[in-house]
């Protein structure tokens, strides 16, 4: 039995005829760039997530850049984010020219430690962008309170949590403005790049709509010079196909989770995930931990079951951070966590039987 990390294939098949007719439409209309399919997406988006504005543009990287230029932020400002992420959250600080500021994560739930975020702050700090990792949200009361305490914006990355909740509320609009990627593999995705963001406040959606269509609200009329960022007309008709189903997956990604505590509970040498209270948890990725991590990747490869590792190192270790000087005892948890962590499938097309069949194979690893 063959295992895919992400099962995007029956996913496909069983959207078929309307996923196919949704992009003959496109090609039938030669309406490839802007129009009525991003407009028809963002009106859904906003309407399904219960926000006024949903700009839709070319990746969640470039969602994160809008949104940090519409908060202002640019050279000699600070932004605070969490030192286990996809690079895209950082480079988008560091892009704007403004110094992004890591804190390690808490070894529960490898999201930013709120209580070691105060300590960062400075009065060149503009922003927080904590990241709602693997589809779990953040502490974001914690978050909040330290936003309202010192006049700071607050940018959510919502890359991995699609319409998760934190005490009933949805991610994305406890800040400023929520940013979104619509990767093949995100729990939404698109058959290609594409993303998102989505805000209540007039101004800055007028701002970002601008600035990611070259500056320009009208053709030809740039009233400041802006980027191009734009989901095509292909990937916003597929994710309207696909919007709809958007919480009966999450709701069996859940079930999948579950599934896998009950079989693998009893194994002492790995840790499951932990879920916060008062969370709707969505499971983009279900993490174990493992001392022996390398040799259980390396059993599971070999028995064709699919996985990967989010995120190999922590990113104040990248190479690309080198000249921030961080040194392996200020982010212990970033350090020695990203050793230990193992991804392992998950997806609403994952079956029991296949649950079984991955649990089975790691406790033979560990001679259960």
């Amino acid at each position: 039995m063959t295992i895919p990390f992400v099962d995007l294939k029956t996913q496909y098949q069983t959207l078929k005829p309307e996923i196919d007719k949704a992009i003959q439409d496109v090609i039938d209309q030669t309406a490839f760039i802007g129009g009525k399919y991003p407009d028809a997406f963002e009106k859904a988006y906003a309407e399904k997530y219960g926000v006024k504005h949903c700009i839709s543009v070319g990746n969640g990287t470039d969602a994160i850049y809008i949104a940090l230029k519409a908060l202002g932020i640019g050279p000699g400002d600070e932004v605070i984010t969490t030192s286990i992420s996809w690079i895209a959250t950082s480079e988008a600080v560091t892009q704007t020219g403004a110094k992004v500021v890591f804190v390690d994560v808490d070894l529960d739930y490898l999201s930013i430690d709120t209580s070691l975020i105060e300590e960062k702050i400075t009065d060149r700090t503009k922003a927080i962008l904590p990241v709602h990792l693997y589809g779990q949200p953040a502490r974001m009361d914690k978050i909040r309170e330290l936003c309202d305490k010192y006049n700071l914006y607050l940018l959510e990355d919502c890359a991995q949590s699609h319409f998760a909740e934190f005490k009933g509320k949805k991610v994305g609009t406890f800040g400023d403005i929520g940013t979104f990627s619509f990767y093949p593999g995100k729990n939404l995705g698109a058959y290609g790049d594409a993303g998102a963001v989505i805000t209540n406040n007039d101004e800055l959606a007028k701002f970002m709509r601008m600035f990611a269509r070259h500056g320009s609200l009208v053709k030809h009329q740039h009233e400041i010079e802006g980027i191009n960022s734009r989901m095509d007309a292909m990937q916003a008709a597929i994710l309207s196909v696909k919007l709809p189903h958007i919480l009966d997956w999450n709701k069996k990604r859940f079930e999948n989770a579950c599934l896998y505590n009950k079989y693998l509970h009893e194994i002492s040498e790995i840790s499951l995930p932990k879920i916060m209270d008062d969370v709707k948890h969505i499971f983009h990725l279900y993490v174990i931990k493992t001392d022996r991590r390398d040799e259980l990747q390396k059993f599971l490869n070999e028995k064709d079951i699919q996985n990967g590792v989010h995120y190999p190192i922590g990113l104040p270790f990248l190479k690309a951070y080198d000249y921030l000087g961080h040194k392996q005892e200020d982010f212990p948890n970033a350090f020695s966590e990203p050793k230990r962590i193992l991804s392992l499938p998950m997806s609403p097309d994952l079956t029991e039987d296949q649950i079984i069949y991955v649990s089975n194979a790691i406790k033979e690893f560990f001679g259960r």
